[in-house]
């Protein structure tokens, strides 16, 4: 019985490991990516960009941020698709519907100023 306990404690460990591991290099990658999109997205304000250019430079260089810390820093890309669009669908269809009523407060606006007159 003795023996059987040291030849069953001489054995090598095995190590199981459940969880998924990434290099370093990619996170070292994206948090680069993260830099260079924060520091363009400052040089917006920084070379005094107006209008539309202005915010969609910046709603860009924001959803790329986001997209890059969700896919990575938050393991998305590693997980299931039926997951990664139970997740991600809602917040863009809320973008969808956000855009959908910018439209229609212009055609809501027109009509109002016809109506009633104004500036």
């Amino acid at each position: 019985m003795a023996q059987a306990q040291a030849h069953v404690g001489s054995a090598a460990p095995t190590v199981d490991h459940e969880g998924q591991e990434h290099p370093i290099k990619l996170y070292l990658v994206v948090w680069g990516w993260l830099f260079v999109l924060s520091t363009f997205s400052y040089l917006v304000d920084y070379f005094h960009l107006q209008g539309y250019l202005r915010w969609s430079l910046i709603l860009l260089f924001m959803i790329l941020k986001a997209g890059l810390i969700v896919a990575i820093f938050m393991h998305m890309a590693w997980e299931r698709l039926a997951l990664t669009y139970a997740i991600l669908l809602p917040p863009v269809l809320v973008l969808v519907f956000v855009a959908i009523m910018v439209f229609e407060s212009e055609y809501v606006h027109a009509l109002r100023t016809m109506a009633f007159g104004g500036p």
